[in-house]
């Protein structure tokens, strides 16, 4: 059973006095880290692409009990390969699988990959996990026979990879036909630089059961509390609205299986072990948690990637800078979430 995902991504690099968003606000503050998207408007779907310009330390922690997802055996402890290439978001179920062979086929013919040894004639293994979201019953032509658009999709969101720049927010690359709840759903990405030079970042595509707002206040996101600025409105809750902790809002209040799922990418810049990073990337889901209610229930498929790139050392004890790293992790990929879906709105 195949669920639609929101997807995310983590990372960390910089320095500044204080805390505060790095630069573009987004997932390529990180040092060796570019997003690509492509969209089909006639089949309503879209591909994201997390391209790392070097390998990546990689885990994965998987709460859907019904995630679409490749390579992500690869990344559980004591597995073979401890890096990845790449990541892809996708929506399209189980067909949305094809974008990753895509971005696989083309860094592989580029040299890029894993190789136990250097043979001339064998070709190495681009390490390319990827996660999908259910947006087939969203109104959009999906005859497409034998040829789905997912392989093509996958080649062009990697070109625009390729090209740099901003993380487009709102509805772009794998959420373009996505929903969070009874909203449209998006890609949204935010950052934080902290005071020791250490950045946190994510990136997210919301294709949600649960809902972002607050019962009977929808222009009031669950995840007020943690904005900065006005990056998703600025608006804050009528406290007396929230006696009812059976009201879900704007949830899908009547969901078909497999139709939800939230993905998430969380990176670091910080020297992590394959452990450490999968330590980040759990405390990351929190960041679900605190955006979109509810969440991790039966009918989604919720997994998050987390990468680390080695560029920076952390200071010790190491397991309370991990604990921060995780928590500033979880923040990000809260406002990430809120400022998708605030961003797609009419």
């Amino acid at each position: 059973m195949m669920l639609a995902p929101t997807l995310a991504c983590v990372a960390t690099t910089g320095a500044s006095a204080m805390g505060g968003p790095a630069s573009r606000n987004d997932i390529t503050d990180i040092q060796g880290l570019r997003v690509g998207r492509a969209e089909s408007a006639s089949v309503k779907t879209g591909v994201s692409v997390v391209l790392c310009d070097q390998p990546f330390t990689a885990a994965v922690d998987v709460r859907g009990g019904g995630a679409c997802t490749r390579e992500t055996d690869v990344m559980n402890p004591g597995g073979l390969v401890e890096t990845v290439d790449a990541i892809v978001l996708s929506g399209g179920s189980v067909y949305g699988l094809a974008a990753a062979d895509a971005v696989t086929a083309a860094l592989g013919d580029s040299g890029r990959g894993y190789a136990l040894f250097d043979m001339p004639g064998v070709p190495a293994s681009p390490i390319v996990p990827a996660a999908c979201l259910y947006d087939l019953a969203n109104g959009g032509g999906k005859d497409w026979g034998r040829t789905p658009p997912y392989r093509d999709l996958g080649f062009a969101a990697l070109e625009d990879a390729h090209r740099g720049g901003p993380v487009m927010i709102g509805a772009h690359g794998a959420g373009y036909g996505a929903s969070a709840g009874t909203l449209p759903g998006a890609v949204g990405s935010a950052s934080w630089r902290g005071e020791d030079g250490i950045t946190v970042a994510a990136l997210v595509a919301v294709n949600c059961f649960g809902s972002v707002t607050m019962p009977g206040q929808d222009d009031v996101y669950w995840a007020w509390p943690f904005e900065v600025g006005d990056e998703f409105g600025g608006r804050r809750p009528d406290v007396s609205q929230l006696a009812d902790l059976e009201d879900w809002g704007a949830a899908k209040l009547n969901p078909g299986l497999r139709t939800q799922t939230t993905l998430a990418v969380v990176a670091t810049d910080a020297a992590l072990t394959r452990d450490e990073t999968r330590r980040l990337t759990v405390m990351a889901q929190d960041g679900l948690a605190r955006a979109i209610r509810p969440v991790h229930a039966p009918v989604d498929g919720d997994v998050v990637f987390g990468l680390a790139s080695g560029a920076r050392e952390i200071e010790s004890p190491r397991p309370i800078a991990l604990t921060r790293l995780g928590n500033l992790a979880a923040d990000c990929l809260t406002r990430s979430i809120a400022r998708a879906v605030h961003q797609a709105r009419p």
